[in-house]
């Protein structure tokens, strides 16, 4: 469903430096690294947020970069982008923020009552009680709930691909834990790609039908959550338990 190739891309310091990569449909799957390795960067030349100094990525058979630009269009109707921290806009309401996630040709042909019953629908199923918060503005929201409004927002329209970029940043371990099983629901669900950039590598390991690791602009490790687990490289064992340690310690906090 997604390849990315030979994907080149650099912020005064290299950051990508050819990396290969697919995403088979329907799979759900994870992208690990630590920070600033550039997981959010690869992720957003999916949808051409970040050009790439080199390479290509195809969406479902369409070229992002070497095709014609009407492609874009088209792919970016097949996929939901749920951003880090949420990414609302401020001055707009729940039910105007998830909106904002139909493309505008669909929103033109749906009536008034067609358009709030998608959004009602929508934020019924990430767990949101439609006439509690339709009004409200992300300033009255909890974290949690921004989070939620995120997720409603980026499968409104109904993709088949959905990209999480860190969506359980910021959240303490009892959310974290459950915004993760909407996002495997979701994933099942919805019966979309799921591509999902994270920190939290507990979480995405039970999640995930494989996962990647990303370290020196390069892709380290690709295979099933089990041989990450076992993998001998010094530099993914390092990236485990250091992971496993964090996480030890946030529940002890808890």
């Amino acid at each position: 469903m997604i390849s990315y190739k030979n994907i080149h891309k650099a912020f005064d310091i290299p950051v990508l430096t050819g990396v290969d990569l697919t995403v088979e449909t329907g799979e759900m799957f994870a992208l690990f690294g630590p920070s600033g390795t550039g997981k959010s960067v690869l992720m957003k030349t999916t949808l051409s947020l970040v050009v790439p100094d080199l390479g290509d990525v195809e969406v479902d058979g369409l070229s992002v970069y070497e095709g014609p630009s009407s492609n874009l269009e088209k792919i970016r109707r097949k996929i939901g982008y749920v951003f880090q921290h949420a990414a609302l806009f401020d001055s707009l309401n729940v039910y105007e923020n998830v909106s904002m996630g139909l493309p505008e040709d669909e929103i033109s042909r749906l009536t008034t009552a067609e358009l709030s019953r998608r959004v009602w629908e929508t934020l019924e199923i990430v767990n949101l009680e439609p006439r509690e918060i339709l009004s409200k503005l992300p300033s009255e929201l909890s974290g949690g709930m921004k989070k939620r409004v995120g997720i409603a927002r980026a499968i409104v329209g109904r993709p088949e691909i959905l990209l999480w970029d860190e969506p359980t940043t910021g959240l303490d371990p009892i959310n974290t834990a459950a915004v993760e099983r909407l996002i495997k629901r979701l994933s099942t669900e919805l019966e979309v790609t799921s591509l999902l950039v994270t920190h939290d590598v507990e979480g995405g390991l039970q999640m995930c039908d494989r996962v990647a690791m990303l370290s020196g602009g390069t892709l380290r490790f690709v295979g099933t959550p089990q041989e990450f687990k076992d993998s001998p490289d010094t530099v993914v064992r390092a990236f485990v338990d250091r992971a496993a340690a964090i996480a030890a310690l946030d529940m002890a906090v808890v």
